[in-house]
């Protein structure tokens, strides 16, 4: 309706170092989001715990966006945020690899402060089959890799 406020939140976040901090505003709140438990390579190798808030919902305190080491695998296309010095995994940057373009991340609650995750609900996702090309890449993507790389010298 016109006029009706949307319910939000906003959480502190960060790694367990500290070195990377930020905000981020949910609508709704954390009480009320269903947070996916994605059952991808990387989501479960990472441990996350995924919550989707739009790039202009997310606030980086000082250089910390600068700060994150960045993964890619896979299609390439989407940057695996985590903090180099602990190693927090603290999400994913989709920048403009979805269709339709999603401007923003998906946040891992974990990285949220005084967050009890046990409380919260979730969503169960398949994206171990749904995540094209479909499979389960953990433990391959170093030889992937390797052989794109041989195969691109070998074409030069």
């Amino acid at each position: 309706m016109a006029g009706e406020e949307t319910r939000s939140g906003t959480y502190e976040a960060g790694c367990h170092c500290g070195y990377i901090k930020f905000s981020v505003k949910l609508s709704p709140p954390l009480p009320e989001y269903e947070v996916l438990d994605c059952g991808c390579s990387m989501c479960a190798k990472s441990g996350y715990l995924l919550v989707y808030p739009h790039r202009h919902d997310v606030t980086w305190h000082g250089d910390s966006l600068s700060r994150c080491s960045v993964y890619r695998f896979n299609t390439k296309t989407k940057d695996q945020l985590f903090c180099a010095k602990c190693g927090t995994s603290l999400g994913i940057d989709f920048r403009e690899s979805t269709k339709p373009r999603f401007d923003g991340y998906g946040i891992s609650v974990r990285a949220f402060y005084g967050i009890d995750i046990r409380t919260l609900r979730y969503e169960k996702g398949n994206g171990l089959q749904n995540v094209k090309p479909a499979g389960d890449l953990s433990g391959i993507q170093y030889e992937l890799d390797e052989k794109e790389k041989a195969h691109q010298e070998a074409a030069a």
